[in-house]
């Protein structure tokens, strides 16, 4: 028999806030992104302005503490706000190879950090799709280069020095400057730079991080086999082919009127400029949000960018003449959900740059030695490690380290730059760094003198488990090919030859 009945149930259940949404997303803002949301914020809300240091007079504002809330209670530092987090936090693989929240794209009309809250569940849930919208720009070069860099099965040294030299790649797709420079910053040989400069040039599109026109060119007459001593000769002497000083041509490289056109035909056949058929936004200035200096009494010493950091204040005075003039009951709301929301942000704004400051400092703890000493000694690094450290939640850890720059004594670096791969131990109570491991495996390679004392991946395997690191065949096998080694076959096979 069917019937009407009232019942109450008592249960839990996760409600995001839109305050709470808000200051989970400031996390992740660049200091650039977060620039032109607080110039959108003072535009909407009457009751905010900017502390300037020489303002004062009649419109002086004062500091207020935030106003208890009924809210669930911001804190990134305990782990009260991580359940909202993790419900939050769809995360993908990026070419740093760590964790990271997805970006989502905002409609153009809309606050930049926030979503539209105006279809929000009784539940406190939002409608599907609202948290997070799928990335569907175009992906840009400096984007496609370092997921290539990711996938090349690079050394974590190397992969730092193939960051940095991506870094340094321009609009149309060349290396812009010297290679030297770079060893000197990251404190390695520069033959090692070279290498790895070689082993980018093989990625696509063919002739990217080229240092000049010739050799971009270069890159792909070698691609299809056409790069012979006469077209060497050609792209030498370039400055001859804009002169159409073609005699001069058929000289330098030593062939008739027929072959040198051949040869001109394809020379236009290729791609100047390689990476200019990438989208994506012009490129703007990087601005370090922490610097890092070494203090004179020894270690070092953290602090913020202060340019970079947003400072409001809420103007009390502007309130009480609104507050006390609101007539209607519409706009004595309006007044009270400004106020709330200034409130609000200003303590956002407080704490995002405390949580920042206390990421960035525990990761200059744990890579001082990279600091001091170069980019050898990067340590194995991880989100969780760091979060355990600071008593914050990954997803917290992963927010603050998305678009976060650091200046150092070695250069400007994204925060996401210090966390490398690591390898367990036998015991499990430490672990190997991966770049310690493969000079290991390098080593042990390089002393075979003999066919007979040549090894294979599995006696590898078992050495190194001996000296207390657990690693399987497989991985032994990916860092041998990353290090450029034949199999244990060839070697033989070179060795009986020898």
């Amino acid at each position: 028999m069917l019937g009407q009945r009232l019942e109450v149930r008592q249960g839990q259940g996760l409600v995001v806030t839109p305050q709470l949404q808000q200051a989970i997303k400031l996390l992740q803002l660049s200091n650039m992104e977060l620039e032109a949301f607080v110039e959108a914020e003072l535009e909407r809300n009457p009751l905010l302005q900017r502390d300037e240091p020489d303002a004062g007079g009649e419109g002086e504002a004062a500091p207020v503490e935030a106003a208890p809330t009924s809210e669930t209670e911001l804190s990134f530092e305990d782990g009260r706000s991580s359940a909202a987090e993790e419900a939050m936090d769809v995360r993908s693989e990026d070419a740093w190879g760590e964790p990271s929240a997805e970006r989502t794209d905002a409609p153009a009309d809309a606050q930049p950090g926030l979503n539209d809250w105006s279809r929000v569940g009784a539940g406190g849930s939002a409608p599907d799709g609202e948290l997070e919208r799928p990335d569907t720009r175009e992906a840009t070069l400096w984007e496609h280069l370092q997921a290539q860099a990711s996938a090349a099965r690079l050394s974590a040294a190397d992969l730092a020095i193939a960051h940095v030299l991506i870094d340094m790649v321009d609009d149309g797709g060349y290396l812009r400057g010297e290679l030297d420079e770079v060893a000197d910053r990251l404190g390695c040989g520069l033959e090692r730079v070279e290498a790895v400069l070689k082993v980018c040039h093989g990625f696509e599109p063919t002739g990217i991080m080229a240092r000049s026109v010739p050799e971009c060119l270069g890159l792909q007459l070698a691609e299809r086999n056409r790069l012979d001593p006469a077209m060497q000769a050609l792209l030498d002497n370039l400055d001859l082919l804009a002169k159409r000083d073609l005699p001069g041509l058929r000289k330098a490289c030593g062939v008739d009127g027929e072959d040198l056109a051949e040869m001109i035909g394809e020379l236009k056949a290729l791609t100047p400029r390689p990476g200019a058929g990438f989208g994506g936004e012009p490129a703007q200035t990087v601005v370090a949000d922490v610097i890092v200096k070494a203090d004179p009494a020894g270690g070092w010493r953290v602090e913020l960018n202060a340019d970079t950091l947003p400072r409001l204040l809420i103007d009390k005075r502007y309130h009480g003449v609104v507050a006390s003039g609101a007539r209607s009951d519409q706009e004595k709301t309006f007044v009270a959900e400004c106020a709330a929301q200034a409130s609000w942000l200003v303590k956002s704004l407080d704490q995002r740059a405390k949580t920042i400051l206390k990421v960035a400092s525990e990761i200059v703890r744990q890579q001082d030695a990279f600091l001091a000493f170069g980019v050898e000694c990067l340590r194995p690094l991880n989100l969780k490690t760091v979060a355990d450290a600071i008593g914050m939640h990954e997803s917290t850890v992963s927010r603050v380290t998305s678009n976060k720059w650091i200046s150092t004594p070695r250069g400007l670096f994204e925060l996401k730059f210090f966390f490398t791969a690591s390898i367990a131990s036998v015991g499990g109570n430490s672990t190997h760094s991966a770049e310690a491991v493969r000079h290991r495996i390098k080593s042990m390679i390089e002393q075979e003198a003999a066919e007979r004392d040549v090894l294979s991946d599995d006696a590898i395997v078992e050495i190194l488990k001996e000296a207390g690191i657990d690693i399987a065949r497989r991985t032994v096998a990916k860092y041998r090919e990353a290090l450029r080694i034949p199999s244990s076959m060839q070697r033989r096979r070179m060795l009986r030859t020898a």
